[in-house]
C-alpha cells in the first residue's frame, strides 16, 4: 500500500476476524468498525444478524492494544 498509493494510506493496524458485522441483508455496517476503530461506544446494534461479532472484534482489537 505504502508504495503503490502512498505512506498516508498504509493502514495503522490490520485485524484479521472470523465475521464482519452484517444486517440481516448482508450488509456490512461500517459505523460500527469506525467507532470500535476510534475507541467510541458501539452504537445501535439491533439491524445486527449476529450481535456477538461486535463483542469478539471488540476484545480482539483490546487484547492487541495490549501486546
Amino acid at each position: 500500500v505504502a508504495k503503490e498509493i502512498g505512506p498516508i494510506a498504509k493502514p495503522r493496524q490490520i485485524m484479521v476476524v472470523p465475521e464482519l458485522p452484517k444486517t440481516r441483508s448482508g450488509k456490512i455496517m461500517r459505523r460500527l468498525l469506525r467507532d470500535v476503530a476510534e475507541n467510541r461506544e458501539v452504537g445501535d446494534v439491533s439491524t445486527l444478524a449476529d450481535s456477538s461479532v461486535m463483542d469478539l472484534i471488540s476484545k480482539g482489537l483490546k487484547s492487541s492494544d495490549d501486546d
